[in-house]
């Protein structure tokens, strides 16, 4: 169940907001005028969710190149980065 709070509550009680997103990598929902207006969450929870996106558009880039045939095997690429790593 989201934690749904109104936005006078960010302003009047950012330390009890603030311990719910470090103790749980969710966001808390933050309304104004009772609609949705933004979403809070820790800076660890939002680098997690950065960093997971990244990894599936690398995923779904890699994907489209071997769909396309544009990849290389495995073994070439490990031996150009052993090769890299050997100067």
């Amino acid at each position: 169940m989201p934690t749904i709070r109104p936005s006078a509550d960010l302003r009047n009680n950012y330390s009890e907001i603030s311990e719910f997103c470090h103790k749980y990598t969710e966001p808390v929902f933050i309304t104004k005028n009772g609609k949705g207006d933004l979403a809070v969450m820790s800076i660890e929870t939002f680098e997690l969710l950065t960093g997971r996106k990244e990894l599936y558009n690398l995923i779904d880039e890699g994907l489209e190149a071997a769909d396309s045939g544009n990849s290389r095997s495995m073994e070439d690429v490990f031996t150009d980065i052993r090769n890299k790593i050997n100067l």
